[in-house]
């Protein structure tokens, strides 16, 4: 058994991102699934992005950490697209994460936007769509490698389409095929870490 910290994307805390986590659950692991937005949920990836500007990036993502804060230290750190931000930045700065898993956005360690080298001992896998203009077209996917590359336990899978949001399955962009898989390779993730 695992203990997850899960955090849901820009358009917020979905019936999707649940159903994921149960998913979760039923494997046999504990996850937790904070709400950075009290409820709201978006239509769109805009809308929601137009409402983290509005509290601030640096802000939401820092709500997400302090969630860590009421839980044990030796946690997965998990997010989808924004809730990347906050996953990767505790997986990488607190003591005893024992992996990440970073679904649709990947940060630098490298560069002004790295929260700085990859810990040794904390395992990664990082899942994306191989035409997702958001993905591959905003760097992600460079990210993506440079942490394959230079960290020992990393892992990159690209999935074949264009959607952001493909795991979701409350949404238009949702794709059951590749969340079968996806969700394969997180649970004999979570198994082994």
């Amino acid at each position: 058994m695992t203990e997850v910290l899960l955090f849901h994307h820009a358009q917020g805390l979905t019936q999707g991102v649940r159903a994921f986590a149960d998913d979760l659950r039923a494997g046999g692991h504990i996850v937790h699934t904070p709400d950075l937005f009290d409820g709201r949920t978006f239509q769109s990836i805009d809308e929601g992005i137009a409402y983290i500007g509005e509290i601030g990036f640096d802000e939401m993502r820092e709500r997400g950490v302090l969630v860590a804060d009421e839980l044990p230290p030796e946690l997965v750190y998990a997010g989808f697209s924004f809730g990347v931000l906050p996953a990767q930045k505790l997986a990488q700065i607190r003591p005893g994460a024992r992996g990440a898993l970073l679904f649709y956005s990947c940060l630098p360690i490298t560069g002004e936007w790295a929260f700085g080298p990859w810990p040794d001992g904390v395992a990664v896998q990082i899942h994306g769509m191989e035409n997702d203009s958001i993905f591959v077209g905003e760097g992600d996917i460079d990210s993506a490698r440079e942490i394959v590359e230079k960290v020992e336990d990393a892992e990159l899978f690209l999935y074949p389409g264009d959607q952001h949001y493909f795991a979701d399955s409350s949404l238009p962009s949702y794709d059951a095929e590749a969340t079968a898989l996806l969700t394969i390779r997180v649970l004999e993730f979570l198994d082994r870490v």
